[in-house]
């Protein structure tokens, strides 16, 4: 396929997806050449290609217009399935991610190193020298009182009302993402979730046996706010699990706006929402992002997060703002987990009490930063014509967007070779929509070692791309 063909099938994937509407103005020749890194020459031939197609049209003065109508269904950009099936490939992508001697590009978790672990481990000694044979009662759920003030009032400081008695304290964020949505559904009720998606959210949804609704997110726009609406519309939709902020896997952050409007929908149509926030520490911004939550009234949304990417992934504690959810959340937790580990919840306490988790923090965001702009520069200059590199700001993923015929699972398989580990587009979705995509994690320092790693993988994505 000649590189116009390429750009061409690009476009067109695009006008069907909806991310360019009908009389629409395409990017100009020039702007579409920086986008993609293609020639002047290449990108005219591309729109004289979809011209002659009847997609587009080229007016005077105003360039190319899309002139084809998105698909006709009402249900453009949501898809609904019966069932769901990813743990086995989870499974297979986790494990080949724990070997340490991989490059863990697929991996979950922040480089390790970045973590304060001497004080961390500070921590845990003084919190074994105040342990008493109740503390592991006054841990039980919700969670240490302490730390759900301290949760409270960090939210305080981005403008969040929200009571220490709201909150409940977990073993992890996935716990609270899960203990949320077992709180609202029953088996057989539909749920919508982003895609591609957090591979957590279809684990879930695999387990307690729940229809599925997936409305479509792009780096482009993030969260398609129509498709959600007509979603909620044609479906008696119980819950919907949505990640607003520095969304895993695409990085997308919605805007405050779009995540009003998507606060309205919820509860025009009486919808709960689960809001995975792990990442909202991780701004590359000067203020953090307000969640979807703080524009919600009516007490039906639950906010899940936990340290894990901020802090420390080891220790497992995660919280959930349940709002009016929170009683039935801990009679939950009860009947499962029982409670979360008390002596890790008592370090944390004494980790955030007596050391100075915002220079951590500082310190952390100025190093994903840096890191992360460095391997989206290196990719571009080793994946030119042949991949789109999505960086957005905040947290430390890209996602990698190859050429339509480019198969992921063989790039991932590939890698394992050469000892480096990537998270396959198949991993963040139901179908194979995304199998020319795959996500990067950008957290780590590009060694000379690692830098080899990489161009090796790149000649091989260039190699396969041709």
């Amino acid at each position: 396929m000649a590189k116009y063909e390429t750009l061409a099938s690009q476009i067109k994937q695009q006008i069907e997806r909806g991310i360019w509407q009908e009389n629409e103005k395409l990017p100009s020749l020039r702007k579409q050449a920086q986008i993609s890194g293609y020639s002047l020459m290449t990108v005219l031939n591309a729109y004289q290609l979809l011209e002659s197609q009847g997609l587009i049209s080229s007016r005077e003065r105003s360039g190319f217009i899309v002139t084809a109508p998105t698909r006709p269904s009402s249900m453009n950009n949501v898809q609904a399935a019966d069932a769901v099936s990813i743990n086995d490939f989870v499974y297979e992508v986790v494990q080949a991610s724990r070997d340490p001697h991989m490059f863990g590009l697929g991996f979950a978790y922040p480089d390790p190193t970045l973590y304060p672990r001497q004080q961390l481990n500070k921590s845990i000694g003084a919190a074994a020298q105040q342990i008493s044979l109740t503390s592991a009662m006054d841990n039980f759920p919700p969670g240490n009182e302490e730390l759900r003030k301290i949760i409270a009032k960090r939210y305080a400081a981005r403008g969040m009302n929200i009571s220490p008695d709201e909150i409940v304290i977990t073993a992890g964020a996935l716990e609270a993402l899960n203990l949320s949505l077992q709180c609202c559904i029953r088996p057989g009720d539909w749920v919508v979730i982003e895609s591609p998606v957090f591979y957590g959210a279809m684990q879930a949804l695999e387990r307690l046996g729940l229809k599925v609704i997936t409305v479509a997110v792009t780096p482009e726009n993030g969260l398609d706010i129509a498709a959600l609406e007509r979603a909620f519309q044609n479906y008696p939709v119980k819950a919907c699990w949505l990640m607003s902020s520095f969304q895993n896997p695409i990085g997308y952050s919605l805007s405050d706006e779009k995540k009003q409007r998507i606060a309205r929908l919820l509860e025009t149509y009486d919808v709960a929402l689960i809001e995975d926030d792990v990442y909202a520490e991780l701004y590359a911004s000067s203020a953090p992002p307000l969640p979807i939550k703080h524009f919600t009234t009516n007490g039906n949304s639950m906010l899940c997060s936990s340290f894990s990417k901020s802090l420390v992934a080891g220790y497992r504690i995660g919280w959930v703002a349940a709002g009016r959810h929170c009683m039935t959340i801990q009679k939950q937790q009860l009947m499962t987990t029982l409670a979360t580990s008390a002596p890790i919840q008592m370090a944390l306490v004494d980790y955030l009490k007596s050391r100075n988790y915002e220079s951590h923090l500082n310190q952390l965001r100025k190093k994903l930063i840096i890191r992360k702009k460095a391997m989206a520069a290196f990719l571009k200059e080793n994946l030119q014509n042949v991949a789109t590199i999505h960086i957005d700001d905040g947290g430390y993923f890209l996602w990698i967007e190859c050429q339509p015929q480019v198969d992921t699972i063989d790039i991932y398989r590939e890698a394992l070779r050469m000892h480096i580990t990537i998270a396959p587009g198949k991993l963040f979705t139901l179908n194979n929509e995304f199998a020319h995509c795959f996500r990067l994690n950008a957290s780590f320092e590009l060694t000379d070692t690692r830098r080899a790693l990489l161009s090796k993988l790149t000649r091989y994505i260039q190699k396969i791309s041709v």
